[in-house]
């Protein structure tokens, strides 16, 4: 039998490049698989792998890993399909099996935390995308340029592209947003041009191709602020009596998306009655969550904006809210609030500037470090190592 999904997704005129051969792998895990087509170099597009997923999306549409879509108009699955162009290098008689790998590390994290992944995002990963000694480390999320939107008899499905990035390539993405540095790249061959191929053996950055990219990411932030609303991270915070903030209430947390309540729970009684307000709170914070903190009060509540981080271990979050947001438990004069497992914390425009100052030169840092401002009733403690020191 022909599942309607898996027929769209192979019809070969989906694909609108220059002819080529298939292979396909089966996945990692029981949900998703993959597909490599090698593009051939021409129009300025150098010679690359294009990679695509099956999986994410509603292949079969009998209920056995998505719920089925009752519209068109509707998500099939999670919505999207991921795809990843990697150059092809002179020796390569088949296409590297890594990307396939690392589609399924993703796949895991969506199914696990069914967190879809969107055009925009960035995926912090520490680690060489191909596990050799690359400076490619990281990934920033596009749309793929080739493949449009489709509608299927069970949804819709985006085509969502990863492209290896440097350090600092992704932290000008969480410093100003993941569009603005994806057009910087694709100004440059060197950098994946205009389909960002992914090279894993480029050495320099952006930043070292293009002596203006800095400029540019600066006024970018200055002019628009940053995109990045939240982070999934390493975070825990507990009120003054050492009470963890864990346990579900009975609200949509789905609200943790925009990192506030919607308008319409705002009265609802049992919100009210469940909104706790604090005087204290302890915040803890690995190392990279804690560095992300200044670009969040930079980029994000300088500008009007919220910044949440949401747990990756549960249900904990914290919301960093200021003058001037929609919707917010808290205010100059209640500044912390917590809703279950989430706390709002209001950051006046002075305790921005300490907190700015203060973290300055954390990246530095290799032991936990502890920041306290009594009168604002918050300490924030960053732990080097999370697993050892929670």
């Amino acid at each position: 039998m022909r599942h309607a999904g898996l027929s769209i997704l192979t019809r070969p005129t989906l694909f609108k490049s220059p002819p080529w051969s298939n292979t396909g792998w089966g996945g990692l895990t029981r949900s998703t698989t993959s597909r490599c087509t090698p593009t051939k170099e021409g129009n300025g597009v150098p010679a690359h792998w294009h990679y695509i997923s099956f999986g994410f999306s509603d292949l079969h549409g009998d209920g056995r890993v998505h719920e089925r879509s009752t519209s068109r108009h509707m998500p099939s699955g999670y919505g999207f399909e991921l795809t990843f162009r990697l150059k092809r290098e002179a020796c390569d008689k088949s296409p590297p099996t890594w990307p396939a790998e690392l589609m399924q590390s993703l796949a895991r994290y969506v199914f696990k935390t069914e967190n879809a992944l969107c055009e925009g995002d960035h995926i912090s990963w520490h680690s060489s995308l191909d596990k050799g000694d690359s400076r490619i480390q990281h990934m920033l999320l596009c749309q793929d340029p080739q493949l449009s939107t489709i509608d299927t008899p069970l949804g819709y499905i985006t085509f969502v592209q990863i492209v290896g990035v440097t350090e600092d390539e992704l932290s000008a993405a969480q410093r100003w947003n993941g569009p603005g540095v994806l057009k910087l790249l694709m100004a440059h061959p060197q950098t994946g041009g205009t389909w960002l191929v992914t090279n894993m053996r480029r050495g320099e950055s952006l930043f070292d191709v293009d002596i203006n990219a800095d400029r540019m990411v600066q006024e970018g932030v200055r002019r628009e602020g940053s995109n990045l609303s939240g982070v999934s991270a390493m975070c825990a915070w507990e009120d003054a009596d050492g009470r963890p903030g864990t346990g579900l209430v009975n609200t949509d947390l789905d609200a943790l998306g925009n990192g506030l309540l919607q308008p319409h729970q705002g009265a609802a009684e049992i919100e009210l009655m469940s909104i706790r307000p604090l005087e204290y709170v302890h915040i803890k914070l690995n190392l990279e969550a804690a560095n992300v903190l200044p670009l969040a009060i930079q980029g994000r509540l300088r500008h009007g904006r919220h910044f949440t981080y949401k747990s990756l271990g549960g249900d904990v979050a914290i919301t960093l809210v200021c003058a001037g947001v929609q919707g917010a438990l808290v205010t100059d004069s209640q500044p912390i609030a917590a809703h279950g497992p989430w706390v709002q914390i209001f950051i006046s425009e002075s305790l921005m500037d300490r907190i700015v100052q203060d973290f300055g030169n954390l990246l530095l840092q290799s032991s936990t470090s502890g920041f306290h401002w009594e009168e604002k009733g918050l300490r924030i403690t960053v732990l080097s190592d999370w697993n050892t020191q929670l």
